[in-house]
């Protein structure tokens, strides 16, 4: 099957399809020229029939004794096929063609309404013209007759000459298709040779493109899109999976040695505590990342339903602002919620709860002791907006574009702190909410984290429209 399908691949298929749309065009060219020569010869062959009557009607001589005779009496072997008759059916005159190939019955030798018919003389065929005329002051018909054979030996002729030349020119548009069909799939076998040649540690290449404007180039220029696409998610793959090993070897690395040096010390009961207190805060830790990772693991797979309900938007940074304030009381940070309208929206409490959790979470984390953290809600055009601004240092400008990257800490004062997730996180769950996350820099410093949600009304309209 291998073989049968190799056999039969695309460069064969475009040239048998050819070679099968040349001999149909050959085969009606030829139907047409062989109907065209025999209807141009049949023709020709009547118009000389007529002339022979014309002739016939006028090249007589009359006899001493009246009668009438043709052609030197019709003795002549050479003269044409040529009968006279008279209106009673009595035969005038002959020729010795026509002595040589009488007409088969009289049916022929009477008829004199003038049209051209075909009889079958001696396994020859001719056409016959039988008209009525007047010689000398007398009626008679006329009755002409054309052997039908150098018409047919033309047509045999010409019918031989089409047959021949059909495979020949068959062929010819088979080697000429099987030519354009390499040069014109020449490109994709470059391409299946440079696509062989990519692996994973050879990403960077591309295909070839021999001319970006036609299918080929187009289908080229597809696959190295892809190709980019799938160089940047190995990249990030890569970067993922270094994350991963780091930021697994951090509380690891503690809990492993607070464990040692627990096991090389002789302690009592309090010292015993305190190292497994130690020792249960980094499993804290990395149970927090390995449940961040699984949150992102499933949003990249999609494997998150979503529960959407209607939320004040209010109501919600108020719980998050409780629940967290007591981080901010350890750093005498104070922390508000300020509201205007009523910022209604629909979507699912939980995922938009997590996403505030962590950007009030970075806002104390990132901003000094004694600095003010503002969570700030309003009704606008573009739907509810929910607003964390901090007074921490910011985030440098070359460090902006990534930091909704996984792993990807904003400022120096994160290094060591925290694993980089929360805002990818609540990016994440934002946009899952059709919603959208931006980051600005703060009017006297410090950070503007921005959520925009599409608000209860919106979303009512464009599902009546949908």
């Amino acid at each position: 099957m291998m073989r049968l399908g190799h056999l039969f691949n695309v460069r064969v298929r475009l040239t048998l399809w050819y070679v099968g749309a040349i001999v149909v065009v050959l085969a009606v060219y030829a139907t047409g020229v062989r109907a065209f020569v025999s209807r141009s010869a049949s023709k020709a062959l009547e118009g000389q029939l007529r002339s022979d009557f014309t002739w016939a009607s006028e090249m007589w001589e009359q006899r001493p004794d009246g009668t009438l005779t043709w052609f030197a009496d019709g003795q002549d072997e050479d003269s044409p096929w040529l009968q006279v008759w008279s209106p009673a059916g009595n035969l005038l005159f002959r020729t010795a063609a026509a002595r040589r190939h009488p007409l088969p019955g009289t049916t022929l030798a009477t008829d004199s309404g003038g049209d051209i018919t075909s009889a079958r003389i001696d396994d020859i065929t001719f056409r016959v013209l039988s008209r009525r005329s007047v010689v000398g002051g007398t009626g008679v018909v006329i009755q002409v007759a054309r052997s039908q054979g150098p018409l047919d030996l033309q047509l045999r002729q010409l019918s031989l000459f089409l047959l021949l030349g059909f495979p020949i020119g068959a062929a010819a548009a088979g080697l000429g298709g099987y030519a354009l069909a390499r040069r014109a799939l020449a490109p994709v076998e470059r391409m299946a040779e440079r696509a062989r040649s990519i692996t994973a540690t050879r990403l960077s290449d591309r295909l070839p493109v021999d001319n970006p404007n036609d299918e080929l180039g187009h289908l080229a220029s597809v696959f190295n899109e892809m190709l980019g696409r799938l160089e940047e998610s190995f990249q990030r793959m890569q970067r993922f999976t270094a994350d991963i090993s780091h930021e697994l070897r951090t509380p690891l690395t503690a809990i492993r040695t607070v464990g040692e040096v627990g096991l090389r010390s002789a302690r009592d009961a309090d010292g015993s505590r305190v190292v497994i207190g130690s020792m249960l805060d980094e499993v804290d830790r990395l149970t927090r990342l390995i449940e961040r990772l699984l949150t992102l693991s499933r949003a990249t797979s999609g494997a998150t339903p979503l529960c959407l309900e209607s939320l004040d938007l209010r109501e919600l940074a108020t719980e998050v602002v409780n629940h967290l304030g007591v981080l901010a009381e350890e750093k005498n940070q104070s922390i508000t919620v300020e509201s205007s309208g009523t910022p209604r929206c629909e979507g699912d409490r939980m995922m938009l709860r997590q996403a505030l959790i962590n950007l009030v979470d970075n806002a104390i984390k990132y901003s000094p002791e004694g600095g003010s953290i503002r969570v700030r809600t309003s009704v606008s055009p573009a739907g509810v907006a929910l607003e964390v601004i901090d007074s921490g240092p910011g985030i440098a400008p070359e460090r902006r574009s990534r930091i909704f990257d996984r792993f990807y800490r904003g400022t120096p004062v994160a290094d060591g702190v925290g694993s980089g997730l929360g805002l990818s996180i609540s990016k994440w769950a934002v946009e899952v909410n059709r919603g959208r996350l931006s980051w600005e820099r703060g009017v006297s410093g410090g950070s503007v984290f921005r959520v925009i949600l599409p608000s209860a009304d919106q979303v009512a309209v464009q599902t009546a429209t949908t």
